[in-house]
Order: structure tokens, then C-alpha cells, then sequence
């Protein structure tokens, strides 16, 4: 007889996996042998530039990589990250003691509220925002304060309009820009506006810079440890996920204030044994390696954003093209929600796009689209949702 199971606390708080969800509706449909157009993920379609496919191939024969590699990871990766953001960005890091290397961006947005946060405590966090900050704060016991990103202040949080009460309790805000699902940017001005904001209430800001090298006409996304300051109220979380292809690699990076970043790897020293060396050194030659992969994926990316965009005017869905990331952040028809319009193009049009609401109440009203498939295939998207005739 099987005794009763009772699972922990901060598994019954966490709040359901939306994209897991959405995931299992796209397949359920695809079963039945529709040709699917699935944009609602933001899983990259396109290969690892092969100059990392071959280092780690070369890697994985090395011996000294079978064993368990350093916990805080190798030095020579630090080292290559903290070179990739002098070069990009003009930061100056200390690898040593402010990089600390995770298992994807992911992980290290989880735990830094493990880090700072205590049953009770604050944690701002954009609305509509990534989904994932949620579960790092339900698991730390705290509360969130949700922060309304709207089209009529660029989708970016307006500080002095927040509760001064949440204010005054808050620890730690997450801001992401370029932003996931908006595709919104952030500007100098409005960092260093942020490095007043958490110096005056003593908050600590986690930058969220997945899509960091994301950018659109000519224009280069601004990270946040640009601005004067920003070291001594936060962090940034980088991953190579998008900028390299590699999501199936799970390399990221928390960098900036030292004693965050050692907090960081603390925690992590209990919980990991760092990453394969194998992928710590394919990983440096990411980042130290020739760039034009990248560069050749943000081209690729404004030719499909240009491509959907034209196809979307034709049809009468109009909209303003994304600043940065992967994304397009879309509004509803008039007479529909984000979730039964999301529906409708799922039902009638075989195309998968995520509703606003699974990023935050102030996500009703639209739609996320990812630029992740071809440009014939995103005329495809355009062309089945035209014929059901809802922008006329």
C-alpha cells in the first residue's frame, strides 16, 4: 500500500508552466495531421554557428573534461564573457569575481530570488513580463508587484506611478529589455533613470539581456551595465541561447555586483558541478570567436521581420514593427481576447501564437508572435489568418 504523498509548499504555489500548456495544445492539434504554423515559442529554428558545433566536438575527446569540472566553472570562460562586454558594451568585468556561469539565463532568474528574497518580501516585476520570474519569487515565498508595461509609455515601467507601499517593501525588481513579449527596447535615459529609482529605494535590479544582441535597424540594444552605477544595485543575466543559437546548450551568465554574482554561485555550489567542460570551451569560442554568425542572425531576423510585416499590412493587421528580440507583439481584432483570438488562429488558421494574458493581465488585447520559422512560412501565417477576414 503506497503511504500519502504530500508535496512541499513552494510546489503547490508555483504557478502553472503557461508555455507547457501551450506547447501540449499545438501538438494535440499537429496529431491530427494539420500542417501547423507554430509561432507562439521562442525556441530558436536555426543551428549553432558550426565554428561551436566543431569545438565542442574537439572538446568532448579532451580528458581533463571528463572529470568534474571547477563549481564555479572554468576560468577561461569568465574570461571570454568578460572580453565579449568590454568589446559590445564598453563594461569592464572582473571575471573572478563578478561573472558567475549558469545553466542558462533561466536558472540564474530563478535563483537570485532564492538570493535576496524572504517570505514577505517585495519583488517588482513587469506585466506583461517572461513568465519564469513568477516561480523564482513564488519559491522564495515572496509577493510580486506587478509593473504595467503600456504602449503609450513605450513598454517601459513607469516608476513614479507605482504603489508607494510596494516601493517601499520591494527588494529586488526584473526588468528585460529588449523585451520578451513586447520586443520593445530600453534607452539610456530610462537606466539611468532605474540606477536612481533602486539607489533611492534600495532595490536590486536584475536585467534580464537574453535578447541583447537583438536589435533592429541599425540600432544596438543598450545593456543595462552601461550605466553609470549599475554595478552597485544589480545585475545582469546574458545567455547564449539566442544570440548563438544554442538553447539546447544551457549556458548563461549572471554578471556585475560582486557580492550578487557570490551569492549566486553559493547557492549554486549546493545545488551544481557546473557545466560540461566541453561546453565551457565551445561556449568561449562563441563568445571570442569571429561574431559574423551573429550578425548574419539579426539580418535574418529584421528580412523575416520585413517579410511578415508586409504580409500583415496586406491583410489589414496593422501594427508597429518590433525594436529588438525575436518577437512581435500584436493587437487583437476588435470583439476578441488575447486568448480567444489566440484560439480562433489555432482552430481556423492552424497557426500557434501565444496570448498576451500568459504574460501578465496587462498582456490582454494582444498577441506574440515569433520571427522563428522562414519568410515563406510567415507569409503563410499571414495569408491563413487574411482569409478569415477580420481586419477589413
Amino acid at each position: 500500500m503506497s503511504i500519502q504523498i504530500t508535496p512541499a509548499q513552494r510546489l503547490q504555489v508555483l504557478p502553472e508552466q503557461f508555455f507547457a500548456a501551450l506547447v501540449a495544445k499545438a501538438n494535440a492539434r499537429a496529431a491530427t495531421g494539420r500542417d501547423v504554423i507554430n509561432l507562439g515559442q521562442g525556441n530558436p529554428d536555426l543551428p549553432t554557428p558550426s565554428n561551436v558545433v566543431d569545438s565542442l566536438k574537439a572538446a568532448a575527446d579532451k580528458p581533463q573534461y571528463h572529470k568534474y569540472p571547477p563549481f564555479r566553472g572554468f576560468p577561461f570562460l569568465k574570461e571570454a564573457v568578460a572580453k565579449r562586454y568590454k568589446e559590445d558594451y564598453g563594461v569592464d568585468l572582473d571575471p573572478a569575481t563578478e561573472v558567475a556561469v549558469l545553466f542558462g539565463g533561466k536558472a540564474g532568474l530563478i535563483e537570485i530570488s532564492q538570493c535576496l528574497l524572504n517570505p514577505g518580501d517585495v519583488c517588482l516585476v513587469p506585466d506583461p513580463g517572461y513568465p519564469d520570474y513568477w516561480s523564482g519569487v513564488a519559491l522564495a515565498g515572496a509577493e510580486m508587484s506587478f509593473m504595467p508595461l503600456r504602449a503609450e509609455n513605450a513598454f517601459l515601467p513607469d516608476y513614479e506611478a507605482l504603489p508607494a507601499e510596494a516601493v517601499d517593501k520591494a527588494k529586488l525588481m526584473f526588468l528585460n529589455y529588449p523585451n520578451n513579449p513586447t520586443s520593445a527596447i530600453a534607452t539610456p535615459a530610462f537606466y539611468e533613470e532605474t540606477v536612481a529609482f533602486a539607489r533611492r529605494n534600495h532595490i536590486v535590479v536584475a536585467s534580464d539581456f537574453a535578447y541583447g544582441a537583438i536589435g533592429f535597424d541599425g540600432k544596438r540594444p543598450v545593456s543595462f551595465l552601461e550605466t553609470p552605477g549599475a554595478k552597485e544595485v544589480g545585475v545582469e543575466f546574458y545567455t547564449l541561447s539566442k544570440t548563438y543559437n544554442m538553447a539546447g546548450w544551457r549556458v548563461g551568465f549572471a554578471i556585475g555586483n560582486a557580492q550578487i554574482v557570490e551569492m549566486i554561485n553559493l547557492i549554486q555550489d549546493h545545488m551544481y558541478c557546473s557545466l560540461f567542460g566541453g561546453i565551457q570551451e565551445a561556449a568561449a569560442e562563441a563568445l571570442s570567436g569571429s561574431q559574423q554568425s551573429v550578425r548574419d542572425l539579426v539580418a535574418t531576423y529584421e528580412s523575416r521581420r520585413n517579410a511578415l510585416y508586409g504580409a500583415l499590412e496586406e491583410i489589414g493587421w496593422k501594427a508597429d514593427k518590433p525594436a529588438g528580440s525575436f518577437f512581435c507583439w500584436l493587437p487583437v481584432p476588435e470583439g476578441y481576447t488575447s486568448m480567444s483570438f489566440a484560439n480562433l488562429l489555432l482552430e481556423e488558421a492552424d497557426v500557434v501564437v501565444a496570448p498576451g494574458t500568459g504574460f501578465g493581465a496587462n498582456g490582454e488585447g494582444y498577441v506574440r508572435l515569433g520571427l522563428l520559422t522562414t519568410e515563406d512560412r510567415l507569409r503563410e501565417v499571414a495569408a491563413r489568418i487574411g482569409r478569415l477576414n477580420l481586419f477589413k
